[in-house]
């Protein structure tokens, strides 16, 4: 799509893979599809993402063909700060819009960059508690025909564990995931319960080699090598998540945080810690539990009714599922942000 007709520009201004990269590259194809003109800006984005280039900006001291002031959409500060930029220092006809995911109080640097936004959004009630300014909830979604429960014809990502069950775990392998906290309850519980396996996906960057080394050891010396397993950073994610017949989230701290959402769509229950969003997403007792964050025995007190009774998991997986089609489609995500849209086409002329 020319430039002349984009009315929605999404910067990604960070290379590495994030929580808000999955987020973009989630949304802005079905945005599209909905009718939005909209295109990606910056690195680290899948080659088929709608997109301009950065030169394509000096196009935007016109406004699009339709008429309307374009909306800059940012989700980080560095991209606020931008939006700022081209609107008040090269007056350029835009209104700027702001998807905050934080759990924390802001900087007083970062509050101001909030208060120069024409609209704000919220990817939860918890998040939009730290706001100091009207804003509107929208809840992330998953794409409920990507993520959905398994199928007789699915191939067995770990066909070597076929019979198994698995409760699985995914992020990056650091204390802020929480992944310590999965490896001591799985030490614990995997003893009392040999029917299940415990595989734990994600990358361990340079920084947090010496953590990951700490949790071999620990495993190694608890004589479950066998029964834990580390299978780094995989391609596809979910052909994994169809496997799980329980899905831990045992995060210190989180943004907004998807991997319960995917794992719960494709029919695996999810005991969580409270972290994020992770409390807005669980029906507890019927989708899975919430345990306080960084609470480990809280955490293991809440995997255990599940290992105990596999066919509570089962049931609950099946609720999960339809819980997210019903609350968390990515549809209803994508119609939340059209509505925002709407309005600031509407009030800034």
């Amino acid at each position: 799509m020319r430039i002349a007709e984009i009315e929605v520009i999404a910067p990604h201004f960070k290379r590495r893979l994030s929580g808000v990269t999955s987020t973009v590259v989630q949304l802005a194809p079905r945005q599209v599809e909905a009718g939005v003109k909209l295109a990606t800006l910056g690195p680290g984005l899948p080659d088929t993402m709608p997109r301009i280039g950065f030169l394509d900006l000096l196009a935007c001291w016109k406004r699009p063909v339709s008429g309307r002031k374009r909306i800059w959409h940012a989700r980080r500060n560095n991209e606020m700060l931008a939006g700022v930029f081209l609107r008040d220092v090269l007056r350029m006809p835009m209104t700027l819009l702001f998807t905050s995911a934080a759990q924390r109080r802001h900087s007083r640097y970062t509050k101001w960059l909030v208060s120069k936004m024409d609209a704000v959004v919220a990817t939860s009630a918890r998040s939009g508690s730290y706001l100091d300014r009207p804003h509107t909830v929208i809840m992330h979604g998953v794409d409920t025909e990507v993520f959905r429960p398994a199928r007789p014809d699915d191939a067995d990502p770990a066909p070597e564990l076929e019979g198994r069950l698995i409760i699985g775990c995914a992020g990056r392998i650091r204390a802020q995931k929480g992944t310590d906290l999965f490896v001591d309850a799985m030490i614990a519980l995997l003893p009392h319960y040999p029917a299940w396996t415990a595989v734990i996906a994600g990358r361990v960057t340079a920084e947090h080699e010496a953590f990951a080394a700490d949790l071999r050891a620990r495993i190694e010396k608890a004589g479950l090598t066998d029964r834990i397993r580390f299978i780094g950073e995989v391609d596809d994610i979910k052909p994994w998540y169809r496997r799980f017949q329980l899905f831990v989230a045992p995060s210190r701290n989180e943004g907004f945080g998807l991997t319960p959402l995917e794992a719960m769509a494709s029919g695996a229950p999810a005991v969580t810690s409270d972290a994020g969003a992770y409390a807005e997403m669980i029906v507890p007792g019927r989708t899975g539990l919430v345990a306080p964050a960084g609470d480990g025995d809280a955490l293991k007190h809440a995997i255990e009714p599940y290992l105990a009774d596999p066919d509570r998991a089962r049931r609950h997986g099946e609720y999960a599922a339809r819980h997210v089609r019903d609350n968390f489609a990515i549809a209803n995500e994508v119609e939340g942000l059209n509505r925002v849209y709407a309005d600031l086409f509407t009030s800034s002329g």
